[in-house]
């Protein structure tokens, strides 16, 4: 037989082309987390809910239209499979898990790619470590069938708190839930209260226990690898927000600083926002959730921006204030620097065993001493810096699955893997100006991390990086509507 000698790059051509073939015939799992990750996370549940309990949890429904679809964070954390409609059955009784799943849609395959479904029932063990995988339809004599269902054992756990599928937090969605429920045309149960009513309904004799405190104090301590993926969203978050600055001008709207920070996002693999981006300049800033994003930004003002992406399905908490020409006036340095001193002296207390009480006391008594020697002249700023040192939302929220995470960080002592912001703020309604700097702490086993340190805070860094040139500069907006030749 003659033998044909390739051309060492048509070699490689022919070898990438395979390789990308077999990706796009393939599925799509995470890599984040290994089976001994979500078999530990599912031993803690069966701890929990005991030898006579099931726990069920139901993941997101289909979206419609284009939606890029998006697992609840809880049923990620379990099993880190991103199929709709999908369903875990974890048997307290014989500490077994089964995973219900859709059958195969070979024409919403054709249009999407690959899904994972009930026929996958041998890959899907593999990937995720669950012991049965099922049609959905099962799940109903399942749930008779694990012998719970005859007195005195008849309990069965399921997060009533609402499930996080995106860009949003449980405030946010209780808030909306209520803002439903008061609208008379409306009035829609939550999926939540719609599941617990079916179980209610269909199986009268089994008394249901709310999953969400479990799964919320098994979240709020961070292991290494989700520590290492906040660390990752909070580094494309810092990149983002650095483009921006080098995009400010005055005269560049605040939706261009977002299309920014949005391209850093998606370069770095982020799915998209980890939530609406706040970004205000001048007075807007004084709504603490500004998200309209439409104005010009004005020579002399300053501009908030607030705004972290979702990767693999972790996200961050970072934000900055810079003047819009990129020079601070006195005041605004002097008001700036006050919000930097508080955050580095929230930092300073912060360490396993002591509470954020603990660590706002100290930190107030260092501002104290700090307004000893820093007087300001406008007696509306002179005000708002005193009232800053009473203000105790400083230390704010956790972080991690969302922006604002499951789990209690307040009134508690701190521990190793706790992840949350610190955000010093002050208001001075007089002149609807708000201010604050916000960075992401995460509790080591002697101290504290600042995962956003590396992004500028200093006045003089920031007013630097604001000089240099961004996006908005090299590609600028083209004018519309298009003139045709």
């Amino acid at each position: 037989m003659k033998r044909i000698r390739l051309n060492p790059l048509w070699l490689l051509l022919l070898l990438a082309t395979a390789s990308a073939a077999f990706a796009q015939a393939g599925y799509h799992y995470q890599t984040d987390f290994t089976l001994d990750d979500f078999a530990e996370r599912r031993a803690r549940i069966y701890a929990s809910i005991g030898n006579d309990a099931v726990a069920l949890i139901q993941g997101a429904g289909g979206l419609p239209g284009f939606s890029v679809f998006r697992q609840t964070n809880t049923f990620y954390y379990l099993c880190g499979l991103e199929t709709d409609h999908a369903y875990l059955l974890l048997n307290g009784r014989n500490k077994t898990t089964t995973l219900y799943l859709p059958h195969r849609d070979v024409g919403r395959e054709r249009s999407q790619g690959k899904i994972l479904s009930a026929e996958d029932g041998e890959l899907v063990q593999q990937l995720t470590g669950v012991d049965q995988v099922k049609g959905i339809e099962f799940l109903s004599n399942d749930l008779v069938g694990t012998g719970l269902i005859r007195p005195p054992a008849q309990v069965i756990y399921t997060p009533l708190s609402p499930a996080e599928t995106g860009n949003d937090s449980r405030d946010e969605l209780l808030h909306a839930q209520a803002r439903a429920a008061a609208d008379p045309w409306d009035g829609r149960a939550s999926r939540e209260a719609q599941l617990q009513q079916l179980l209610q309904q269909r199986f009268p004799q089994l008394e249901i226990r709310d999953l969400s405190p479990t799964l919320d104090s098994m979240r709020v301590i961070k292991s290494e690898k989700e520590i290492a993926l906040i660390r990752k969203a909070t580094q494309i978050a810092g990149l983002g927000l650095i483009e921006a600055m080098r995009s400010t001008k005055p005269g560049v709207y605040e939706y261009q600083l977002d299309a920014a920070a949005k391209y850093i996002f998606h370069l770095h693999g982020a799915r998209g926002d980890g939530y609406a981006s706040i970004i205000g300049g001048g007075t807007n800033a004084f709504m603490g959730h500004y998200f309209r994003k439409s104005d010009p930004l004005q020579d002399g003002d300053l501009v908030l921006m607030d705004y972290a992406p979702d990767y693999h399905y972790y996200t961050s908490d970072v934000t900055r204030m810079w003047p819009v020409n990129g020079t601070y006036t006195e005041e605004q340095r002097k008001l700036c620097a006050y919000i930097l001193a508080y955050r580095d002296a929230l930092f300073r207390y912060i360490k396993p065993g002591v509470t954020s009480n603990e660590v706002l006391a100290s930190a107030a008594r260092d501002m104290e001493a700090y307004l000893a020697d820093h007087v300001f002249d406008n007696p509306a700023h002179q005000r708002a810096v005193e009232a800053g040192i009473k203000f105790r939302g400083h230390f704010q929220h956790p972080v991690g699955m969302a922006v604002h995470d499951a789990g209690r960080i307040h009134n508690v002592p701190l521990q190793p893997g706790m992840v949350f912001a610190i955000d010093p703020m002050i208001w001075i309604p007089e002149e609807r100006l708000y201010l604050r700097i916000e960075d992401i702490a995460v509790v080591t086993e002697d101290g504290v991390e600042n995962l956003s340190a590396f992004v500028p805070s200093r006045l003089e860094d920031i007013e630097r990086m604001v000089q240099e040139k961004g996006l908005t500069e090299f590609r600028p907006a083209t004018p519309l509507p298009l003139k045709s030749k």
